[in-house]
């Protein structure tokens, strides 16, 4: 066991309880430059979260190319406004390029494959000179984040895996939107519970899970970033 998933495993348990900006003031404290939040920009609560904790904090978007007009342009709201430097990464191949290699809509022939080039390699590539990054992963999302740790390890990546806000429950994300005037995707008060890539994600009927919309009628729901 390494120094850092030591340290993980030990902040994971004394944080637990903590609030969420504690355990942002924790995160930059222990690494500084070599922290940064990733944002999927359904709206932009930890990254606000982390700028009230060190102002022009790193949050990184992964532009798959195949997002909604909506979420690039809650994107570049978020860069205008917040105390932020948001940094785009962006897959390997363009669409089209994918298109010729793969074949195209990749997405309706093999979603795992396509995330895995759009979104989880571009990713692992983008936090290679961080050592720990935030999330804004909740426990209440779906069964398969329930047990998501305020700090865990990303084994995968051999990095410090920070949830501040995974005790919330979707009214305290309300809440906190609603006090500070955080910017949030247009889409949630259009039917999106959770919203990815436009050919992914529909919108979802009363009394369905959160992640129901994603990738459906695939039994999937999640794109491999975090699990």
């Amino acid at each position: 066991m390494t120094g850092l998933e030591r340290l993980a495993q030990r902040a994971g348990r004394e944080l637990e309880d903590a609030p969420a900006l504690e355990v942002l003031r924790w995160a930059v404290d222990t690494f500084g430059e070599r922290f940064c939040v990733t944002s999927s920009m359904e709206d932009a609560v930890v990254a606000h979260l982390a700028a009230r904790v060190r102002p022009g904090v790193d949050v990184v978007f992964l532009d798959t190319g195949y997002h909604f007009p909506e979420t690039i342009g809650t994107r570049d709201a978020v860069e205008a406004v917040m105390d932020v430097r948001v940094l785009t990464l962006t897959p390997r191949l363009s669409v089209a390029e994918q298109n010729a290699v793969h074949g195209p809509a990749l997405h309706d022939r093999d979603p795992d494959l396509c995330c895995a080039l759009r979104k989880v390699r571009p990713l692992e590539e983008g936090l290679a000179s961080y050592d720990a990054w935030a999330t804004g992963l909740r426990r209440d999302e779906s069964p398969a984040r329930a047990g998501t740790p305020v700090v865990g390890w990303d084994a995968r990546r051999r990095k410090v895996k920070v949830s501040p806000i995974a005790r919330w429950t979707q009214a305290d994300v309300e809440a906190y939107v609603t006090e500070h005037h955080v910017l949030t995707n247009p889409l949630l008060t259009d039917g999106y519970a959770s919203i990815g890539c436009a050919p992914c994600t529909r919108r979802v009927a009363d009394g369905e899970d959160a992640r129901a919309g994603r990738w459906a009628g695939w039994g999937k729901t999640e794109c491999g970033l975090h699990g």
